[in-house]
């Protein structure tokens, strides 16, 4: 498929009509998602036949355009009921199969896994451990409760078999790069993007918002036996 062809598709992809802003809930662009999984697909093999998660799935876009792009695999995370409900929505008419995950990946520590309501399972992220290769996110950037875009990131990263893609406000990128070294993996800013925002609530000012973002991708470094 190629990446004109991927952005078309996604431009039917149902977003959020009563966004809360308390969660930051800002939709992916088609145009931002389509780049962001064709690079991972081609570039770096990170998708097809790959067991993919999408933290913060909101409308669930990202992991669309994975299925799209051959993945093996889909879940996403998200705490709020209403986004994963148009998730799932949108998965049915593009006729993709995905699971669910309610939880709070802003918690420390992660909630203990619960019954589950019927749209979704409901328990912990470290329920997944080991079986992700490839974490995907559009992360809260961090402007109503602060720190949580690295909250995210971090979580992705421990929970990835291989790899994580995030987007990050571009003034943030030598904060990012400095905590990916302590953490012990590489990262890479793939590319320098602009995320459109559109007026979403009541006290924007302006009809659109463009933002720097870095599309920063994050590799764990294999593991060496001493002696090796």
């Amino acid at each position: 498929m190629k990446l004109k062809e991927l952005e078309g598709y996604l431009q039917d992809v149902a977003v959020f009509e009563e966004p809360k802003i308390k969660l930051e809930q800002y939709p992916t662009t088609a145009h931002l998602a389509a780049r962001m999984l064709y690079t991972a697909h081609t570039t770096y093999d990170d998708i097809e036949n790959k067991a993919v998660g999408d933290f913060g799935c909101g409308c669930g876009i990202l992991s669309i355009a994975a299925a799209m792009l051959g993945s093996a695999y889909n879940v996403g995370f998200d705490i709020d009921p209403d986004a994963i409900a148009i998730a799932q929505q949108n998965c049915e008419e593009f006729e993709i199969e995905m699971d669910f995950i309610l939880t709070d990946l802003s918690a420390t520590p992660a909630p203990a896994a619960a019954d589950g309501d019927p749209s979704s399972s409901r328990g912990s992220y470290e329920m997944m451990k080991g079986k992700l290769d490839t974490i995907l996110m559009n992360p809260p950037f961090g402007t109503k409760l602060k720190g949580i875009d690295m909250v995210f990131l971090k979580k992705g990263i421990d929970l990835a078999n291989h790899a994580v893609y995030s987007l990050h406000k571009t003034s943030t990128r030598e904060h990012i790069l400095k905590k990916a070294k302590e953490w012990g993996v590489e990262c890479e800013v793939v590319a320098e993007l602009r995320y459109n925002l559109d007026k979403s609530y009541k006290f924007h000012k302006k009809q659109s918002l463009d933002i720097a973002v870095d599309f920063l991708r994050f590799e764990k470094k294999p593991r060496t036996t001493e002696g090796s």
